[in-house]
């Protein structure tokens, strides 16, 4: 059965039975969404509910929101939430391993950035406009795609990013801390910087997409500072760009970083428009989000490269980013003109990780529900929380043992994006020809749903087909060490878990459909 306009109009909310004696009413159907405080159980959950309703924290999780509480009208807060999430020191770093890491040029660091951002942020922006056509979060949209079971793995993996790029995020933070200070010790960076996170994502939709319609702000404003002091430093001194396999396994592998960083939001994007009329434009969405996402992600993953460039020939910046990694290079770019206001810029680009943390931490509250009934009773504000401890917990112990170790394996897992995106587009427009293939009624009924046998043998068929791509310096696959020198590849995992998932899904989904008819 197909979505009716009409049923998008009226917005029809789906109830969560809870049998479970703390509910707030025990044994019948509720809205834990409402944020009225009504409740009379005496339960745990219930108090946790009311208390929840009573500070004005969101209290719906991941059903579906209906029409009559849709209250973010404007498609640019689409726009300004990922202007700020990537306005970012960790972009920077990112584009910094062009030159660095990849031995690039300047011009070929800065053609990979502008056209592999272009390839990762489409999904994102495309299944940003779900969001308002139907009220569900990313994860709950996958059922329709995954089937109810088969999305917890899913929601597994994004468990995982979200909270372990949340934790490398706030190690970079505390390094910029601890490089204006180095009595800041680094706990107490991880600490300040997460715990003015949990503040903004505690409360919900609402003050995160405030909190991010204006941190871009000062983040720009250094940003601007810094491309002013580089450019007047005038130490800039192109590197020719390469040529050959040996350059064509480099620009490769450059690119899986590129597109692991802007794809790695598509598994949130409807999470951040779900409160948008169902009616919205479907076009303002998508380009208020790739705008969002597209202009800062080139503005400073291309100024990383440049400053990275003139590393090379500027002994002070290469020590610096020697000694203190991104921190240092920073600094030996701010400091000398700046003094203590090239110390307060560094600061205040230390506190732009929060904007880049609060989807994470939003987000990952939402996936903890998806995976059982149970889970989904929990207000979203206590996942939160937990998550908070959680990454701290890593990232604490992780600041001067295994950050290296903890990005390198986050990298990995980055690569079961392709995969779902693969699987996804699959499903949406060759099964269900278009929007007009789901039904609002069923995201919470497993009988109704696909029952995700296709998709859990097509993700597998994608992992491998990543795995045969890989190029990483701990393993390189049989596909990447035919590019460029076998010792190190060139990394093709992305294309690959992509071709061969969507090559696997076609027949797959067509006996599943055949077998069970849903």
């Amino acid at each position: 059965m197909g979505l009716k306009e009409d049923e998008l109009e009226k917005g029809v909310g789906q109830d969560l039975y809870v049998p479970s004696t703390d509910a707030p009413v025990p044994g019948k159907k509720i809205d834990v969404g409402r944020d009225d405080g009504r409740g009379d159980g005496d339960g745990l959950l219930a108090k946790l509910h009311r208390f929840a309703a009573r500070a004005r924290i969101e209290t719906r999780g991941i059903e579906r929101v209906p029409e009559d509480e849709r209250t973010d009208p404007s498609p640019a807060s689409a726009g300004t939430m990922w202007f700020s999430a990537n306005l970012v020191v960790t972009a920077l770093a990112l584009g910094a391993l062009g030159p660095q890491v990849f031995q690039l040029g300047f011009v070929d660091s800065v053609l990979t950035i502008f056209f592999v951002t272009i390839l990762g942020i489409l999904p994102v922006s495309f299944f940003s406009t779900f969001g308002p056509r139907f009220g569900l979060r990313q994860m709950v949209l996958s059922r329709y795609w995954f089937g109810y079971n088969a999305v917890k793995i899913i929601a597994v993996f994004n468990i995982i990013a979200c909270i372990g790029w949340s934790a490398v995020n706030v190690i970079v933070g505390a390094q910029l801390f601890n490089a204006v200070n180095h009595r800041v010790p680094g706990y107490a960076g991880i600490i300040i910087i997460a715990a003015a996170t949990f503040l903004v994502t505690v409360f919900g939709y609402k003050v995160v997409h405030l909190y991010e319609r204006w941190s871009w702000m000062p983040s720009l404003a250094i940003f601007m500072i810094v491309l002013g002091e580089f450019a007047h430093a005038g130490g800039f001194r192109n590197v020719p760009m390469g040529s050959g396999s040996v350059e064509a396994a480099s620009v490769l592998s450059f690119a899986a970083s590129v597109f692991g960083f802007a794809t790695g939001w598509t598994s949130y994007a409807a999470d951040y428009t779900v409160y948008q009329p169902a009616g919205q434009n479907r076009w303002k969405i998508f380009i208020w989000t790739f705008s969002g996402l597209a202009l800062p992600l080139w503005f400073t993953e291309m100024l990383g490269a440049a400053i990275m460039t003139a590393a090379q020939s500027t002994p002070s910046y290469q020590d610096g980013y020697s000694h203190s990694g991104i921190g240092g290079l920073l600094a030996a770019v701010l400091f000398p003109p700046l003094g203590r206001f090239g110390q307060f810029c560094l600061v205040i680009l230390a506190l732009s990780i929060i904007a880049n943390n609060c989807p994470n931490i939003y987000s990952v509250s939402l996936s903890l529900q998806v995976l059982a009934r149970q889970s989904q009773m929990v207000p979203r504000f206590v996942w939160t929380f937990i998550a908070t401890l959680v990454y701290c917990a890593i990232a604490i112990p992780g600041y001067s043992h295994f950050e290296t170790v903890l990005e390198n394996f986050l990298l990995l897992i980055a690569y079961w994006l392709a995969s779902y995106e693969a699987i996804s587009l699959t499903e949406h427009f060759v099964f269900k020809k278009g929007f007009v293939g789901y039904d609002l009624q069923i995201y919470d009924q497993p009988s109704r749903l696909p029952p995700g046998f296709a998709a859990s043998l097509a993700f597998c068929f994608g992992v491998f087909g990543a795995v045969m791509g890989l190029a990483q310096p701990w393993y390189v696959g049989p596909v990447g060490k035919r590019i460029g020198l076998p010792a190190l590849g060139g990394d093709v995992g992305f294309e690959l878990a992509f071709g061969f998932a969507v090559v696997a899904y076609l027949p797959l989904r067509w006996l599943e459909f055949r077998s069970f008819r849903r």
